[in-house]
């Protein structure tokens, strides 16, 4: 496929999918995903070790393998089931003796939930019931629009069918993975999607934080997911974990200076456009300004466009206080 059919392809699904309220969203979610898509779309072998217990497969998206004595916790399976082979080989070289293999999900988009198929039987698929439901109902659409978006990605997805989990839990699960290394399984409410999965590794104080925690990327809402109150609400919670370490899904792990740097990030993108629509700012100018103005802080991140998360705070409800 050539730039311009391969420009064209998300066009054509955005259309179909204007009656259900998913263009724009799918739009700026199909932009980041082929971004990503250059950067790495299939999964390599070679790890770096985030803590003591914690290593990450660089990739699309970023894969955390978490090791104990007697049990392994993979968070996230890679686009497709090729790439979620590759990542239960590689855990399977970093814990030999293992007997026990969990796998969870960050959220339910394709490249975080749909290679579940290439794990080994008799691995146990844990996520909260709230990503559930998302999966439920969009799940599908999803992987017909990551389809689309390129034939690699339709030959990825190839006769992918998504399962139902072993286990769904409310707001917390907690795996023992043997040798006092212990998986926190966190459900905080909606940011990213409204199912957004956090995992935090003890003894290392190391948070796999899926889209929830970024370092140096905008924030981004997709679909019917959280609202920027929402995702402030959420890092207020995390902000009380204690972490040392955080291993995002789409950009490069940290210090726990990461959760401070994305609460101060969409908070100052809330508060500016908050006091444009006060002013009575277009929505549109007034992302323009702010994306502007994010472009000169931080000249060094690869996107600063911040107008898909401006109209989001426009979109939020009135504060009743």
């Amino acid at each position: 496929m050539n730039r311009s059919q391969n420009a064209r392809a998300p066009v054509a699904k955005c259309m179909a999918l204007l009656g259900m309220g998913l263009c724009g969203a799918f739009a700026a979610l199909s932009a980041a995903a082929q971004v990503a898509h250059m950067r790495q779309p299939v999964l390599g072998e070679n790890t770096t070790k985030v803590s003591d217990h914690v290593w990450e497969i660089e990739g699309f998206p970023n894969i955390g393998i978490v090791v104990g004595s007697r049990a392994t916790l993979i968070v996230d399976t890679g686009l497709g089931p090729k790439n979620g082979a590759t990542a239960a080989r590689v855990a399977a070289r970093l814990a030999p003796g293992n007997s026990k293999l969990f796998l969870t999900t960050t959220h339910f988009h394709p490249e975080h939930a749909a290679g579940e198929s290439g794990f080994p039987a008799g691995t146990i698929l844990i996520r909260d019931s709230v990503q559930q439901q998302e999966m439920e109902k969009h799940g599908q659409e999803m992987l017909d629009m990551f389809r689309g978006m390129s034939a690699q990605n339709k030959e990825f997805l190839a006769g992918v069918v998504l399962r139902t989990p072993d286990i769904t839990f409310g707001q917390e699960a907690t795996i023992d993975l043997g040798g006092g290394v212990i998986a926190r399984l966190l459900w905080f409410g909606g940011a990213h999607t409204k199912g957004d999965e956090l995992t935090l590794i003890e003894p290392d104080h190391t948070l796999i934080s899926g889209d929830v925690v970024q370092n140096k990327t905008l924030p981004f809402i997709f679909g019917d997911g959280g609202t920027p109150a929402s995702w402030l609400a959420v890092l207020d919670k995390v902000a009380a974990l204690n972490v040392a370490h955080v291993l995002p899904d789409h950009s490069a792990p940290g210090d726990g200076s990461l959760i401070a740097a994305e609460r101060d990030l969409i908070s100052a993108i809330r508060t500016q456009a908050l006091t444009l629509k006060r002013q009575g700012v277009p929505v549109d100018v007034a992302g323009t300004r702010i994306s502007a103005d994010l472009k000169q802080q931080h000249p060094d991140w690869g996107n600063t466009n911040a107008a898909g998360f401006v109209k989001n705070v426009y979109d939020e409800p009135a504060d009743p206080r």
